[in-house]
């Protein structure tokens, strides 16, 4: 038995409603400027009413719903509504092309679909588009729109009609998988994380510790809430701390700090194109005026852009370390006590990590070679790779390992350092972009004859995405046919923003391309 225990969300949510159902849990700004505040029981009962829209739909237990939408309560509001039925959010990126859409939907057999009306053209609706393959043409629930679109189900006015109470009380456990975040890998294909109850429960404890996080806190953030940074490391440890969301649509870097300070923040999640960007902004008298506590961060900044942005907003920068299949950032500065920048940190409750080299044997301290981590599957570290066995047994050792691929090191008192990925993702505005799916897409141009993609330094974004492209035999391609071509099918920060048009690549002696040599 663990901290969890056999919690579930459900309980969650009925605790949250009833002792804390007054509270501020939530205040979110769109695009636009508009502000809408929820309590706790306030949610809760949209909690329920929308899971009652899904029973109505027919969705059990253990079955899929895609939910292709921006920041914004309603997404909440399935995530929560899916979990009370013990049924499964996949939330799909909100730039994710059809494509992609498409592949993701059909994988996880999602009968249902939430999305905005920009988001319908990837869906088979009355947008004069083409019906997804096979089984893959969900029934479409059309949330945050002012207009009723023949083919779809109005979430907002369907989810209303629901009574207040839940209609079915499924049996659920800890174990039950509360959602699949689809991540970019070393693949062409994104490999599905699979999230239970007690992965989201526990990420909120953690994070709660982490940060020290109290009920009184403000935890601002602009991170998508399709990824784990938000869902994780923000929303559920609001969530358990029974403290405040405030939670904004879309990253503006002219606006980012007076939200901070408007709303009172006392802890902001950031990465480094943040950090960049605010620096670049006109400074203002009222920018240490701010209540922030600490500022989440997690890689990688130099020392003298963190002196500066510490030095000018009078904010604290907590550094830590992890990834989708981590949860959390399992490598963290601690809460109170000593910092030692650039180090990522120690070892975070619930974990055990170490350093290994390529046989897999531990490596004395300040040699570098893979961060590994150990934890429990389902637990404090993901519960595996959706329907891909083989992937997860190479992910997580016999042993209970998680094999990283990121290459660090750790001193003689425990401090451990990051130095580079040993995968080849690039690192794209806090984005992750998979060589290999850029590539898989170029190739599939009848002009391209074989293509590579690395990540090359971008003042602003980390790193930027740069093709390297040998044109089929007799063909002639252009820099705007090859991203003209990326865009229709890739989110728009996986479209190279760089393309070298070259009469051939460079090669191994297993006639695998070397990318050290196009770097």
């Amino acid at each position: 038995m663990d901290i969890v225990g056999s919690r579930t969300l459900r309980d969650l949510w009925r605790d949250l409603g009833e002792q804390h159902g007054g509270r501020t849990f939530l205040v979110f700004e769109d695009s636009a400027g508009d502000v809408a505040g929820f309590t706790y029981a306030q949610f809760r009962t949209l909690v329920t009413r929308t899971a009652n829209l899904f029973l109505g739909l027919g969705v059990g237990k253990g079955d899929a719903v895609a939910v292709h939408l921006r920041n914004c309560p309603e997404l909440l509001m399935c995530m929560f509504g899916l979990t009370e039925i013990g049924a499964v959010m996949v939330p799909l990126h909100p730039r994710s092309t059809r494509e992609e859409c498409a592949d993701i939907v059909a994988r996880v057999h999602a009968q249902v679909v939430v999305c905005e009306p920009d988001g319908l053209g990837s869906y088979a609706v009355e947008t004069g588009g083409e019906a997804l393959p096979g089984d893959a043409t969900p029934r479409v629930v059309l949330a945050r729109s002012e207009e009723l679109v023949p083919g779809t189900l109005a979430f907002e006015t369907a989810r209303d009609a629901q009574p207040a109470y839940l209609r079915d009380v499924v049996p659920l456990t800890s174990d039950d998988v509360a959602g699949i975040v689809f991540t970019s890998g070393t693949t062409a294909r994104p490999k599905g994380v699979v999230l239970t109850h007690a992965n989201l429960l526990f990420s909120g404890v953690f994070v709660d510790w982490q940060a020290s996080l109290t009920e009184k806190d403000r935890l601002l953030t602009t991170m998508p809430a399709c990824h784990v940074n938000f869902q994780l490391n923000a929303l559920m440890p609001v969530l358990t701390a029974a403290a405040t969301l405030v939670m904004i649509e879309r990253y503006s870097a002219s606006t980012f700090w007076k939200q901070v300070c408007q709303y009172e923040a006392t802890v902001v999640q950031s990465i480094a194109m943040m950090v960049r960007t605010q620096l670049l902004q006109p400074e203002a008298d009222w920018e240490r005026e701010n209540s922030v506590r600490e500022v989440l961060y997690y890689l990688p900044i130099t020392d003298e852009e963190k002196a500066r942005f510490e030095q000018r907003f009078g904010a604290r920068i907590l550094n830590s370390y992890g990834t989708s299949e981590t949860l959390v950032g399992v490598l963290t500065d601690p809460p109170r006590g000593e910092r030692r920048w650039p180090s990522v940190g120690r070892v975070g409750l619930g974990y055990e990590a170490r350093v290994v080299d390529d046989d897999g044997r531990e490596v004395p301290s300040g040699t570098v070679g893979e961060i590994q981590v150990r934890g429990v599957p389902g637990r404090t570290l993901m519960k595996e790779y959706f329907q891909d066995p083989a992937a997860t047994a190479a992910a997580i050792d016999a042993d209970g390992w998680l094999h990283t691929g990121d290459l660090g090191y750790v001193d003689a008192e425990g401090w451990f350092f990051f130095v580079e990925r040993r995968t080849h993702l690039i690192k794209r505005a806090g984005e992750s972009v998979s060589p290999a799916e850029v590539e898989a897409v170029l190739v599939r141009h009848p002009g391209v004859g074989e293509a590579a993609v690395i990540g090359v330094p971008d003042p602003i974004h980390d790193e930027a995405v740069k093709a390297f492209v040998v044109p089929a035999p007799g063909v002639t391609l252009t820099e705007q046919d090859v991203q003209d071509h990326c865009r229709a099918r890739l989110m728009p920060f996986k479209v190279p923003t760089v393309v070298e048009l070259v009469t051939s690549l460079p090669h191994t002696r297993s006639f695998k391309v070397e990318k050290s040599r196009l770097a």
